[in-house]
């Protein structure tokens, strides 16, 4: 079974390139970030004449996430990110599918830092972990991933000097990250790619996808029950350099039946 992750950087303006992507590639589960549209625009009958039904978590013009399953219907479990009554971005999905807990996230960028948006960023981020921390004594089978905006070590980064005073690269971010990792979740792309050199995200400006100057933020964690499963992970690269691509490559990881 594949589950993908992909930040599509706005449905409507994608939707040929995320048709193609599944068409091509075909995931069971694909979890899709920045979908930037309300909850009546989301064009879920463009994916059930692929076979895909989806859920989703919509907000006007930002953020946004969905979970698309082939041949069935996800059962939501949680929509938004408990810790925060005041907190109204649509940034968390979580839902069972086909035997697993799947919950897509689009954690805050936390530009410009210091300031209001890194706080808010830092403090999601201990909310996450809050929750990580109920899926994991469920004992289930259970994969977080989307858009994490957090490049945790300089391996996966193609120069950790131009990034260097970036959100995604602070120390409380990544401790935040690394945090998540102690408790006993598995990144995949890092297991199956120790030295790093894994790219998801390759910016519009200065020529960044030419010169494959990217970086990777786009992340799985997977619980112990699933990451005994892990077979293959990767990134669908090619799908970047398509005319009027997301900034952002699907990443998946294949995963063993039980």
């Amino acid at each position: 079974m594949k589950i993908a992750a992909y930040n599509i950087n706005g449905i409507k303006a994608r939707l040929p390139r995320l048709l193609e992507w599944l068409e091509e590639t075909r995931p069971a589960v694909a979890c899709l970030q920045e979908i930037k549209t309300q909850d009546e625009g989301f064009p879920a009958e463009e994916f059930e004449r692929l076979g895909y039904h989806a859920i989703w978590h919509g907000q006007k013009s930002f953020n946004g996430v969905a979970i698309l399953a082939d041949g069935t219907r996800p059962v939501e479990v949680m929509r938004g990110l408990p810790g925060d009554p005041a907190d109204e971005q649509s940034r968390y999905l979580e839902a069972d599918v086909f035997g697993v807990r799947v919950a897509c996230i689009y954690l805050p960028n936390g530009n410009p830092q210091p300031g209001p948006k890194f706080d808010y960023k830092l403090a999601w981020m201990e909310r996450l972990r809050a929750r990580m921390a109920a899926i994991k004594a469920e004992e289930v089978p259970a994969i977080v991933t989307g858009d994490f905006n957090v490049i945790p070590t300089d391996a996966d980064i193609w120069s950790p000097r131009a990034m260097a005073d970036d959100a995604l690269m602070q120390p409380a971010s990544r401790d935040g990250y690394l945090r998540l990792l102690n408790d006993g979740w598995t990144d995949a792309i890092a297991t199956h790619n120790p030295r790093g050199g894994v790219w998801t995200y390759w910016d519009y400006q200065a020529g960044a996808w030419q010169r494959d100057h990217g970086f990777r933020i786009d992340h799985a964690l997977l619980s112990p029950e699933l990451a005994d499963r892990l077979e293959a992970c990767g990134v669908d690269k090619d799908h970047r350099g398509r005319e009027k691509a997301s900034d952002h490559a699907p990443m998946w990881v294949k995963l063993r039946p039980e």
